[in-house]
């Protein structure tokens, strides 16, 4: 299993970006992916989740109508648009993959917002 993230970072407050994961080594249209984020200082954090076939998507409360996870099943990537960015956004995000049990990570990507 392999994920690689790409597209963050620096944008001033109230900017959008895009992030994307590109998967492989695993059948990437059989399962729900995810994306956390980690500030600074504190604990990783789940900022949304999208079912095996995008019909489904979850978010948390502190990105809710701000940010929305979508995702490419013939192209294997997932992706997070993030727009009305805040300063308290800055963190890395990362994409998350749960396969037989075992949680996949990819690197990561930083994202800054500050102006």
């Amino acid at each position: 299993v392999q994920l690689v993230e790409s597209g963050g970072g620096l944008v001033q407050p109230g900017g959008s970006l895009r992030l994307s994961c590109a998967a492989s080594g695993f059948t990437f249209s059989t399962y729900y992916m995810s994306w956390y984020r980690q500030a600074p200082g504190k604990e990783r954090e789940l900022v949304a989740i999208i079912s095996s076939a995008g019909g489904m998507t979850n978010y948390a409360d502190s990105v809710k109508g701000r940010f929305t996870i979508s995702r490419d099943n013939a192209k294997n990537t997932v992706h997070l648009q993030m727009n009305s960015l805040k300063p308290e956004d800055t963190a890395v995000y990362y994409c998350k993959v749960a396969v037989g049990g075992i949680n996949y990570w990819g690197k990561g990507t930083l994202v800054t917002v500050s102006s």
